[in-house]
């Protein structure tokens, strides 16, 4: 193992800690939770072929949606869709669908990411001031105009102070080289929270065996359920397709071997699988500790192996340590991490080229955060498709008049539905006096309703003129 490797492992494993826990606690579950899921992000993931420097454990994407699951189907069910969704995995892996995970639209995604992070600013802007979030997405965003009457200012310090620390610390490079900024800013929050004994809330540990809940019998029965079977997909789909693009971007950090997408599949599906019989939160590969761990210098996997056994170290050595970090710090680190979900300079860029790909974002954004996660992907995926039959389906009329010889009229592109109008207006303004060929052999693809659509045009034209249609090239 090389020195840079173990560099590395301590580094990611500092970045790993503090977020494991805000995750879980956003996520309304035990905070030893997140830990184990990093853990086996490390130990199983970790050792398992893919990337070789990617690195997995909770994420904030998926916060919202565990959210949701845990308060309509209990604590209890967690693992069973947490397996459910790693059996999934293992199955598209196998199946070598990993690639395809890349055909989804890069603006869905997007979108989706801003969704995410739009729900969780709102839901942690509670917890900095140390007050309950409402439980929808449009009460989290109406109750903030009441907020600074309900929230506790020393809290709220707490949490604004380490945001601040998160912006500035990163700006001084040599020291960010040496400690990331989300360590030093819940080290300084916890530090400050001790000395001047403020009574906020703190994080609650019960230790790590206390907090592993296998799912029993019961629990797995409900995989019968429509609701569970549809959130165990939500929970496959947008983990993959979160590690996958991931996984993209990682490579494009370093010039070592590139992502086997399928493996790589396969390794989040072990390791979902793991999480779930363990009863922890899913796991994704997560960009801020995989561009932490090519930064650091990480070279092979052994980087991110380890980073697991640090974890394991620390939960089972010094977990009392936990309980002094304060959540408002916790929830400060995730209000800074929400805003890095929102494509601010993605949406600038493709305002420039492709508005519509910005109306799929938005509308995708807009759902997740009134309705859920589930339904705001899939109305974005639906908007994605529809966009893209519109843009592919352009359809011209080409004129040419060859005095006695009548009119040759051609018809180039694709003849869709959804172009028919613009298409028999064309055809219809045509003089009704002259012979008219019409040639299709420009058109790439005509579905059932303009081929109908043409036949009655030719049937109909001028009471008899006959219209002659032809294919040729």
């Amino acid at each position: 193992m090389r020195k840079a490797d173990l560099y590395a492992s301590l580094v990611v494993f500092l970045v790993a800690l503090p977020l494991c826990v805000g995750v879980a606690i956003a996520s309304g579950v035990p905070a030893e939770l997140g830990l184990v899921t990093g853990i086996v992000g490390g130990l199983v993931a970790g050792l398992l072929p893919g990337s070789s420097l990617q690195v997995s454990g909770p994420a904030a994407g998926l916060t919202v949606l565990v959210y949701e699951a845990v308060q309509t189907y209990g604590l209890p069910a967690l693992g069973v869709l947490v397996l459910g969704a790693g059996l999934v995995q293992l199955v598209l892996g196998a199946l070598r669908l990993g690639r395809w995970f890349r055909a989804v639209s890069v603006a869905v995604v997007q979108g989706m990411l801003a969704g995410i992070g739009l729900v969780l600013i709102a839901g942690q802007v509670y917890a900095l001031g140390d007050t309950a979030a409402p439980a929808s997405g449009l009460g989290k965003i109406a109750g903030l105009f009441s907020l600074p009457g309900a929230a506790d200012p020393r809290a709220l310090a707490v949490g604004g102070a380490t945001v601040a620390v998160l912006l500035l610390w990163p700006r001084w490079r040599r020291g960010a080289r040496v400690v990331p900024a989300p360590l030093v800013a819940v080290a300084l929050a916890s530090a400050a929270t001790g000395l001047w004994d403020l009574p906020v809330r703190r994080v609650t540990v019960h230790g790590l065996l206390g907090s592993v809940q296998p799912p029993s019998l019961a629990e797995l029965g409900r995989l019968t359920e429509v609701g569970v079977l549809g959130t165990v997909l939500a929970f496959a789909l947008i983990a993959s397709a979160e590690s996958l693009f991931s996984a993209a971007a990682v490579d494009r950090l370093h010039r070592g071997p590139r992502t086997d997408y399928d493996r790589e599949l396969i390794a989040q599906g072990a390791g979902n699988a793991v999480c779930g019989v363990l009863g922890a939160l899913p796991m994704t590969a997560v960009i801020v500790r995989s561009a932490a761990n090519v930064r650091a210098g990480a070279r092979t996997k052994a980087s991110r192996v380890l980073h697991g056994v640090w974890l394991l170290l620390f939960t089972a050595v010094v977990p009392g340590v936990l309980g002094i970090i304060p959540v408002a710090a916790l929830a400060g680190l995730l209000v800074h991490a929400g805003c890095k979900l929102v494509p601010v300079r993605e949406v600038r860029t493709l305002w420039r080229g492709h508005r519509g790909e910005v109306v799929v974002l938005g509308v995708t954004a807009v759902a997740i955060v009134a309705g859920n996660l589930f339904e705001g992907v899939l109305i974005g995926l639906a908007l994605a498709v529809a966009k893209t039959a519109w843009d592919i389906s352009h359809v011209h009329v080409e004129t040419e008049d060859r005095g006695d010889a009548g009119m040759v009229v051609r018809v180039v592109g694709n003849a869709t539905f959804l172009r028919l109008p613009k298409l028999l207006d064309a055809l219809e303004a045509l003089p009704h006096d002259r012979d008219v060929r019409l040639e299709l052999g420009g058109l790439r693809h005509v579905d059932h309703a303009c081929a109908a659509a043409l036949e009655r045009w030719a049937a109909a034209r001028d009471h008899g003129r006959v219209a002659t249609i032809t294919s040729t090239s």
